[in-house]
């Protein structure tokens, strides 16, 4: 991620006549410690007759001394370097034992050698006032530092000063301003007077723009920025010399270069020397220029390289829409919280105490972007086996046709806030939306906690304490018993209204339910009052005559829904007394009133005639929460809502709408946030055009970052990978009918053919979690007999569409389902998931949709863009032109060897991009570099001999582990020890030069390339305990060497630490990527070689993995 920038920087005198220069002392370049890597350096001076000599001074600064034998009428100096910016971490220090605290003193030997740093000037009025108002208790060095350095800066002001020379710091305190130089020679003295070692810095600063503007305060210079500058630097015991700004409060970076380090201003002067008297015109120019930049995920492209990839997009939009395509595309990104990246909300459980704030939060950006007047529906989720309560899912609903779902969103209420609901408006607020249905509102009633249950659950307490404070392990049992406690056993939890409409009835059903006990007592739980309801103590009926739901069929083309207006007009109510003389006339059923038509059930006899289904409404932490029944149709469901929203409006109470989702239907479109195991997900709704999905990408990106939820995450060594969610691309249409992969089955073939035959596709977007294993393994990852089967499938479907023209839905789902599974036959762990193409299980799995789940969250909007572009194109491609190779590659243990290196999966990645452009796409490979660097992050390079030494991070497989007993069940564990580095060389001799990793043999291959190879080294990287060969110890470092064996000598290497090579045990992750990258480059020296005579041994190889040297086996 590093930037290459250019400085220049122009000093330039005229004199009004020819004068004498007498010899100029020039301190204008980089201290050879500086920490940024200078890459190229000149110095330029007029008169161009003066004889130089480069020296250093006492402090081992560079100085030019340059003396002018001639006459001259100006003096120009030019400077001009390259230097690298990469991110250095200031705080990667450790300290002495005994300089932990502050105040401590320096070691005997040390003292006299810095007796220049420490000699302090005589206090003075105002510096020794501010001096006695430094705290001098014990404290840590490095907070002690800190603070001191940002208190000068507030109370220093920063000011440009033209002037020559420093302030005195008596000076600088009484204006409370000054410049850079001023404030640093003021910090400066007073550390000295605290009894640090320190040493005045001056100079080169350079600020780069952000790539993304901070949430959290200042973002940096809105352009490039470069200046010369002053600042201070702090001899700390087990540490040297640590750099630290009172301009900016900061500690120096990367982009302080120095140039000069003295005890005193005077001999860190850039320029110094004697001249004859004149008068002088000065200029002075600086800038700094991006010359290099590495692709990196904040900045994935320029404008003109993204104007390109758009105007591709239109591109490939125009031909989709001229085939007749009509092709969707949705997915599903996941986001972490940039605030809490330890937390186990983050990392591995799936709910957690933010998740779902942060949920409604951006919840509500895409529902004012996308659905004003939309529904804003609290669901039930996910629930797997293991966890106590489903998890839950905010949604969105709203119309394709415009109208309005919920029309005022100020009745929809906040989670966070209260409103002082009680059970009496619960019950209020049902009889009114029974009066806007027609129903009868005394059929409301009240729903109360089993107190049977809670006096037993009491007595099975232990003696000594109490339901308030019961000390149960269970954290969830423990706030169960407090919170019905507290409220009470005889308190009315919520209201419950009996509502149905059968098939083909024109008006709503209501009536009693007929329980066992005088109550309705609901199942013991935490879950709302609707899924609470005792529906197993209602009076039994048959199967045949239960009155199951059956979800509406999703091919079947659907008539316009009625207005909002309208449903508005239905439900606008009725007042009792019309409706009590409505059921005299028959107008509505009778079966609404027990006393004239509704019976208590005989015994054994089958109750078809009662209502069985229910709304509720339930007071929560203040708010109103109304579960919604299930209805038949999404137009039943509609007119429900209408009520509620009639009602609310009414009451003037905001309500917060849960229980069942509207029935799925082709005339709505949804969005949901949902929880998942330390993400959370968005499932984003279909788009049908290029334009749209651009705008749908880009919005949800900056509507997180705004949330404060993150694409990315870090490992504790500066590992940068995606959330560890996905980000998995739904391809389909807008209905079922219109699904392309159920029009052509053909295209689906050749979509898998196409991966299966470069898997660049299934590697270079995926996740760390690769391997037969994993989440979405591919199909020849551990069944290799099943590309056989995939090539039978394959042929039966061009089989059937011959002999009939067509493939049924059913018969493409029969002949890939049990081919696109992972190892356990589960359909919904693949790489390409078909149970939502037409599965025959529900009609919620008959929807036209492929799921592509082998894709890792990219971290910025526009290289998610660039992936489904990719993938919009491929479509475009084989709808005109199937892929139907001759037969699939067997790629067998090559897979988990060749392809574990960035170069075969570049190389592999440019062949598809080649056969893009063949087809008329003009996609170029750049476009995907930006990926490319964040799967395989650069590790560095060495230049030796002519040999450049490249390395990178490579793949390696992840596998699942045997089942071990754990408390309450058993675990399998994933082993994530082992590692994989890529070597590249190039300007290599074969039959002379040789590479080594920790002196076995790599096994270099040719490129295709003059002099160039490249292999992988398999190493363990850490040692859990549960992991294969749990007795192999860790192989770290890696020193690699370029051995010439000729010579049987070194002639250079490389060192990559797995683990921070001063011992530094990182607790948390890094904060950004920033501070991922300084730990990563913190790993790797371009020193380090193996000394003396070199003797390789032959190559231990294993024959299944040619390219990769497995360092276990050696």
């Amino acid at each position: 991620m590093s930037i290459h920038v250019a400085l220049n920087h122009v000093t330039h005198y005229r004199y009004d006549r020819p004068i004498n220069l007498g010899p100029q002392i020039i301190r204008l370049r980089p201290c050879a410690h500086a920490r940024t890597r200078i890459l190229s350096y000149t110095m330029r001076v007029v008169p161009g007759e003066h004889f130089i000599n480069w020296q250093q001074d006492p402090q081992a600064n560079y100085l030019a001394r340059m003396v002018f034998p001639e006459k001259t009428t100006e003096f120009r100096i030019e400077v001009d370097f390259v230097a690298e910016m990469a991110v250095h971490n200031p705080f990667d220090f450790f300290l002495e034992p005994e300089a932990e605290e502050f105040p401590f003193s320096y070691p005997a030997e040390q003292v006299h050698e810095l007796q220049p740093y420490r000699a302090c000037l005589t206090p003075t009025p105002a510096f020794s006032a501010y001096l006695s108002t430094i705290p001098h208790e014990k404290v840590r060095t490095i907070d002690f530092l800190v603070g001191l350095n940002q208190r000068l800066q507030q109370d220093i002001s920063y000011t440009i000063r033209m002037e020559p020379g420093v302030q005195a710091p008596e000076e600088t305190l009484t204006k409370r301003s000054g410049s850079c130089r001023d404030s640093a020679w003021l910090l400066v003295q007073l550390l000295r007077h605290l009894g640090f070692a320190a040493r005045f810095v001056s100079g080169y600063l350079i600020q780069l723009a952000p790539d993304i503007k901070s949430l959290d305060g200042p973002s940096g210079p809105e352009i490039d920025f470069t200046d010369l500058h002053a600042w201070c630097e702090v001899y700390l015991p087990g540490a040297g010399w640590i750099g630290f700004d009172p301009t900016s409060g900061l500690l120096a970076g990367e982009g302080h270069i120095p140039v000069a380090c003295s005890p005193d201003p005077g001999s860190a002067a850039p320029v110094t020397g004697a001249l004859d008297e004149c008068e002088c015109e000065f200029e002075h120019s600086m800038q700094v220029t991006r010359i290099w930049e590495a692709p990196r995920v904040t900045k994935p492209y320029t404008e003109a390289s993204w104007f390109e990839i758009d105007a591709m997009g239109d591109q490939v939009d125009a031909d989709l829409h001229r085939l007749d395509v009509r092709l969707t595309q949705g997915g599903e990104p996941t986001f972490v919280s940039v605030d809490d990246r330890d937390g186990a909300e983050w990392n591995t459980e799936a709910m957690g105490p933010t998740k779902r704030i942060l949920g409604a939060s951006l919840l509500d950006k895409l529902r004012d972007e996308y659905a004003p007047f939309g529904l804003r529906h609290y669901g039930q989720g996910k629930w797997y086996p293991g966890e106590q309560l489903p998890r839950w899912s905010l949604n969105i609903f709203w119309r394709k046709d415009g109208e309005p779902l919920w029309l005022n969103p100020n009745l929809v209420a906040d989670e966070s806030l209260d409103y002082g609901v009680t059970a009496e408006d619960a019950g209020a607020f049902l009889r009114g939306v029974a009066e806007r249905l027609g129903v009868m509102p005394k059929w409301v009633f009240p729903a109360f906690e089993d107190v049977w249950y809670y006096l037993w659950r009491e007595r099975r307490l232990p003696e000594n304490v109490d339901p308030f404070d019961s000390r149960l392990d269970d954290e969830l049992e423990r706030d169960r018993l407090r919170k019905v406690y507290m409220q009470g056993l005889e308190s009315v939890i919520g209201y419950a209204l009996p509502i149905t409409r059968g098939d083909g009835a024109e008006h709503w059903i209501s009536g009693p339910w007929f329980l066992r006990d005088e109550r309705c007592y609901l199942i013991p739980g935490d879950s709302p009052v609707g899924y609470r309801l005792p529906l197993d103590s209602q009076p039994w009926c048959s199967h045949s005559d239960f009155p199951y739901v059956n979800p509406p069929d999703p091919t079947v083309e659907q008539p316009p829904l009625p207005s909002h207006a309208q449903l508005r007009v239905r439900v606008g109510g009725v007042p009792q007394s019309v409706e009590a003389k409505a059921y005299e006339s028959g107008a509505y059923p009778m079966t609404s009133d027990p006393l004239e038509a509704l019976k208590k059930p005989a015994m054994f006899e089958s109750a078809a005639w009662l209502t069985r289904t229910a709304m509720c409404a339930e007071p929560r932490d203040g708010k109103l929460y109304v579960f919604m029944p299930p209805t038949v149709c999404l137009e039943d469901y509609l007119e429900v809502l209408a009520a509620v929203e009639a009602t609310a409006e009414a009451m003037g109470l905001p309500v917060i709408i849960e229980g069942y989702e509207p029935p799925r239907d082709m005339r709505l479109t949804v969005l949901r946030v949902t929880p998942d195991p330390g993400v959370i997900e968005v499932n984003v709704q279909p788009a049908s055009c290029w334009a749209e999905l651009t705008h749908h990408t880009n919005f949800l990106y900056e509507a997180a970052h705004q949330t404060r939820l993150s694409t990315e995450k870090f490992m504790l060594d500066g590992r940068h990978t995606g959330t560890g969610g996905g980000n998995h691309f739904v391809l389909g249409g807008a209905t079922p009918n219109d699904s392309p992969f159920l029009r052509r089955p053909d295209l689906l073939a050749s979509m898998v053919a196409y991966w299966h035959n470069h898997p660049a596709l299934s590697y270079l977007f995926s996740g760390l979690f690769i391997g037969p294993t994993s989440q979405a393994p591919r199909v020849d990852e551990a069944r290799h007999e099943s590309v056989r089967e995939l090539e039978v499938a394959f042929e039966e479907l061009r089989r059937q569409n011959t002999l009939f023209n067509n493939v049924p839905p059913w018969m493409i789902d029969r002949v890939l389902r049990n081919l696109l599974v992972d190892v356990t036959g589960n359909t919904h762990r693949a790489e390409f998931c078909i149970d939502k193409l037409y599965s025959p299980d529900s009609a919620t799995g008959r929807l036209g949709l492929l799921e592509m789940r082998a894709f890792e969250m990219p971290p910025h909007a526009r290289m998610s863009l660039a992936q489904q572009l990719l993938m919009r194109a491929l479509v475009a491609r084989f709808w005109q032109a199937p892929y139907q190779p001759s037969s699939l590659v067997r790629w067998g243990t090559g897979l988990h060897d060749r392809f574990m290196l960035p170069h075969f999966v570049w190389a592999d990645l440019c062949d598809v991009i080649e056969e893009l452009n063949q087809s008329g796409y003009a996609f170029k490979a750049e476009w995907f570099a930006p990926h490319f660097e964040f799967r395989f992050p650069h590790i560095g390079e060495m230049d030796v001999h002519n040999v450049r030494l490249d390395l990178r991070v490579a793949l390696e497989p992840w596998h699942v582990m045997g089942e071990e007993g754990a408390s309450g069940g058993t675990v399998r564990y994933v082993d994530s020890s082992l590692e994989r580095i890529q070597i590249k060389v190039s300007g290599f001799v074969a039959g002379r030069h040789v590479v080594t990793c920790n002196g076995e043999l790599v096994p270099l291959h040719p490129t295709g390339v003059q002099g160039e190879f490249v292999a992988g080294v398999r190493y363990r990287a850490w040692q859990p305990p549960n992991c294969l060969h749990p007795t192999i110890g860790v192989h770290a470092p890696l020193t690699f060497d370029v051995v010439d064996t000729w010579m049987h000598r070194s002639l250079g290497g490389c060192q990559y630490h797995v683990a921070h090579p001063g011992g530094r045990n990182y607790d948390t992750f890094p904060v950004n990527a920033y501070e991922a990258e300084a730990r990563r480059l913190a790993r790797f020296f371009r020193i380090g070689h193996t000394p003396g005579e070199v003797r390789v041994d032959q190559q231990h190889l294993n024959p299944d993995f040619p390219l990769t040297l497995d360092l276990r086996l050696t």
